[in-house]
């Protein structure tokens, strides 16, 4: 069922016992998905959640669901960004009053997020927020497993496995898509744990630039940082596989030059399909888990979310300064050196000319100030308060950010929240 001009493929072909998860471009994302709706799912009952602002301002869900046909039996309209635990009940049992064959999301990551805690969810009987919180607590299993693995809540093998099958449209470059992790955030705590299922991969992702022309550009922008973000902070960690090394390598300046050029011309769709691309390819590190290649920067910013800070822009604020932090420890100068030879030598021209207009050398730059300059360039924050962030919250943030699994894998064990606050601190503006 594949038209000559589409790119359809195992999202990582050259991965030992990849996820089962496809990807697809080259098509318009109505073609694509209502041919493999047909084709590869054979799904009578499609429910849609779509993005509150695709719905309203574009009729991008309107085509959709047009080309679906009666193949289409719902569409649920929003999700809050960081997939809040009341935003995902009514939507399980709206599910399972409709018994839908295929669910599809079209829109952020905070959709895909929570998608695959919608299925697993529905799959183990939860009704109320109350059940949902049981379901994602920390088990012995997960209490066990020491580390990083501790801090995310397996459910593979617990309960009952997910049935649904999942297609995702996205519009940003999170990312999320391409995994079986999945954050939620307790609407009580703000607290954001994350669960992972070897039955929540989608099986398909479906790209398509033109749809993220109507993507405000901080969103944009923003989730491309997040996606920087995945390639440094696995670059600095210790013992990277040798394909998750060839991705980041590849991936980072792709993605730091097309965001470059999605910000002179938002209206090119070649940069935005390469930039999407390469944030898929990236995410191939996630099959490792519970060996986790991230840090500080992923886990104080997955506590941020529920704070009200974009995604994308946990990582504009904090990458640079956990860099920073993390220096003094042996073998960080050289890898942090090895990111920014990869930023300014591999990025290109455009690239390195915006890092000499911010008055950097190459000599004498680092990682870090290169990154914040790039960071700049795009007009993303720089501080805690830029993102209405105060002190008052940096307590609490810490708190919450010692029980993320990424906050483990740092590359300077973090075993206090004083270590916490002291990035925080570096970032408050």
């Amino acid at each position: 069922m594949i038209k000559p001009q589409e790119t359809y493929r195992l999202v990582y072909p050259d991965v030992p016992n990849p996820s089962p998860t496809y990807i697809s471009y080259g098509l318009n994302y109505t073609d694509a998905c209502a041919r493999h709706v047909e084709g590869t799912f054979d799904a009578k009952r499609v429910y849609i959640i779509a993005s509150t602002t695709l719905s309203h301002k574009t009729s991008f869900v309107s085509d959709l669901e047009k080309a679906l046909g009666p193949r289409h039996v719902k569409t649920w309209r929003g999700i809050r960004p960081h997939s809040p635990w009341d935003d995902l009940v009514p939507i399980i049992n709206d599910m399972r009053a409709l018994n839908p064959d295929l669910l599809v999301t079209l829109g952020g990551g905070s959709l895909a997020d929570g998608a695959k805690v919608i299925v697993y969810a529905l799959a183990n009987g939860v009704g109320k927020v109350a059940d949902l919180e049981k379901i994602l607590a920390s088990s012995d299993e997960d209490k066990g497993a020491g580390g990083a693995a501790a801090h995310v809540r397996n459910r593979t093998g617990q309960g009952h496995d997910p049935t649904v099958p999942m297609v995702f449209i996205p519009t940003t470059l999170s990312a999320g898509e391409y995994s079986s992790l999945a954050g939620s955030a307790n609407p009580t705590t703000h607290h954001k744990p994350v669960m992972k299922h070897d039955k929540t991969y989608a099986r398909l992702v479906i790209l398509d630039p033109a749809l993220t022309t109507t993507t405000p550009e901080w969103v944009w922008l923003s989730t491309g940082v997040r996606a920087i973000d995945h390639c440094v902070e696995a670059l600095c960690t210790k013992d990277l596989p040798a394909i998750v090394r060839t991705a980041a390598d590849t991936s980072l300046p792709t993605l730091v030059t097309t965001l470059l050029r999605t910000k002179s011309d938002p209206t090119l769709l070649q940069p935005r399909l390469d930039a999407m691309v390469a944030a898929s390819r990236i995410t191939v590190k996630l099959m490792y888990v519970p060996r986790i290649f991230s840090g500080c920067s992923h886990g104080i910013g997955h506590q941020l979310g529920p704070l009200g800070v974009g995604h994308g822009h946990t990582s504009c604020v904090l990458l640079p300064a956990v860099l920073r932090f993390n220096l003094a420890e042996p073998g960080q100068r050289e890898k942090q050196e090895h990111v920014k030879d990869l930023i300014w030598r591999e990025g290109g021209d455009e690239v390195r000319r915006v890092l000499t207009d911010a008055g950097l050398e190459e000599s004498t730059a680092d990682a870090s100030s290169s990154l914040r300059a790039i960071f700049d360039a795009l007009g993303m924050p720089s501080t805690l308060k830029d993102v209405g962030v105060g002190p008052e919250h940096f307590d609490a943030l810490a708190v919450n950010s010692l029980d993320d699994f990424c906050t483990m894998a740092n590359p300077v064990k973090i075993v206090d929240k004083s270590q916490i606050l002291e990035i925080l601190n570096m970032v408050a503006g």
